[in-house]
């Protein structure tokens, strides 16, 4: 592979640039950066116009597999993830058999290294008990050492305590962190929407707000005693980021992510009973939506993530009290960031890279991605002004569960390059 890359605007928060600049890569690696450069027998692209950043990364992603193969592959959840700008994913271990064991770390490892040719990284994400199932911390070395970035019983929240505390330890020893779904069970059992007025109305069970505040309140406690890594996945409300906020301010290592559907639509939305709009956390109060903008904002929340949780057709063809939580995310999250939050002066371009590229990486103790000469070429493309509809028949994950079919969006990824491949979604 030798291509020249022509006229983009370069944005790197870690090397710095931000300007309008040429990118020769040949065989996977940057070979110089500069203005009008011309390479002999190289595959010219004009960007112009157009924007290029380091790789982005979603370190929350359920790709399903192994187990729910009619949900989503490895391959297929590859496949989305690059359509959607991404050149690295870290997979979630709700699968079946959940990633409690480094065999299964290979296996996923293996599928990877596959599909399209290894060019989206996965990096696995250890449970934390055997089985997710609350009770044996799982073997955290062993998995550590097989290649898990982090840990999570995502789908499920460490319920207890104590488990919460010898995780936070151990995975300390390893650099790691513990990703928790902050959620207090009893509290939320049997809803199905966020408990509130809308909730009334519709008749629907509801899930308080005060559930996820409680378990990140009473977590953080327990990482100020233990010195732990600490990571909230997708919240939700404006009471949990207060509480990490607080974490901060008290220089504790506590870090949280915000899923797109969560900064773009309310609880409004499920007035439609349309099944896609059920997701756990769920979809909360306009107040709680304009808090995490500005959480975003002042970079109280480090990291965008999209939580992609592909499910069949026929399983959310149901009623809602009956349909399984989640959405699909991967392809649609960078529009949205760019429509959410970048027109409506949120963020900048700058800021976005580094919640899709720079901050989880540095979360994660991954290698930052530097955009300079004699750095491997792992690169996100994409149109800021691109203005495109989404539709849910032309995505490349196998499930097609999104409340976002039909929605105007600015912001498209155009490829990515990524381990010595290339791939043009546009």
């Amino acid at each position: 592979m030798q291509v020249l890359l022509k006229g983009a605007t370069l944005i790197d928060p870690v090397s710095g640039h931000d300007g309008a600049m040429d990118l020769h890569i040949a065989d996977g690696v940057i070979q110089q950066l500069g203005p009008n450069l011309s390479v002999s027998r190289a595959q010219v692209f004009d960007l112009r116009g157009k924007v290029v950043a380091p790789g982005f990364i979603d370190m929350h992603v359920h790709l399903r597999e192994p187990g729910f193969e009619h949900k989503e592959t490895i391959r297929t959840g590859v496949e989305a993830a690059a359509a959607g700008g991404f050149t690295a994913v870290c997979c979630m271990p709700n699968t079946n058999p959940a990633i409690d064991d480094e065999s299964v770390i290979r296996f996923i490892q293996s599928k990877a290294g596959i599909a399209l040719n290894g060019l989206v990284d996965v990096y696995p994400v250890g449970a934390v008990t055997v089985g997710r199932k609350g009770e044996q911390l799982a073997p955290l070395a062993e998995l550590a050492a097989a290649g898990a970035v982090a840990f999570s019983d995502d789908g499920e929240p460490v319920q207890s305590a104590e488990m919460v505390r010898r995780a936070l330890e151990y995975s300390g020893m390893f650099g790691r962190p513990l990703i928790q779904h902050a959620q207090d069970l009893p509290l939320t059992k049997g809803g199905v929407m966020h408990e509130g007025f809308t909730a009334t109305e519709l008749g629907l069970p509801g899930m308080p707000g005060i559930a996820e505040e409680v378990m990140v309140a009473r977590d953080v406690r327990i990482v100020e005693f233990t010195g732990g890594r600490y990571h909230v996945a997708h919240i939700s409300t404006a009471g949990t980021l207060e509480l990490v906020r607080a974490a901060k301010a008290r220089h504790l290592h506590v870090s949280c992510e915000v899923s797109p559907h969560h900064f773009t639509l309310t609880d409004e939305a499920v007035r439609t009973y349309d099944t896609n709009t059920k997701m756990n956390p769920p979809l909360r109060t306009r107040d709680d939506v304009e808090a995490l903008k500005e959480g975003l904002r002042d970079g109280s929340i480090e990291v965008i993530a999209t939580d992609h949780a592909p499910h069949s057709f026929d399983e959310k063809q149901v009623e809602f009290s009956s349909a399984p939580f989640g959405i699909v995310g991967l392809e649609t999250a960078f529009g949205l960031a760019v429509t959410e939050l970048v027109r409506k002066n949120v963020l900048s371009l700058y800021q976005l890279i580094q919640k899709f590229s720079t901050n989880p990486r540095a979360i994660l103790g991954l290698p930052a991605i530097r955009v300079s000469e004699g750095e491997k070429a792992n690169l996100t493309m994409f149109d800021p002004a691109a203005e495109w509809v989404v539709d849910p028949s032309e995505f490349k994950t196998m499930s097609k569960n999104t409340p976002f079919g039909g929605y105007k969006l600015t912001g498209r990824a155009l490829g990515v390059i990524n381990n010595g491949q290339i791939l043009w979604t546009e």
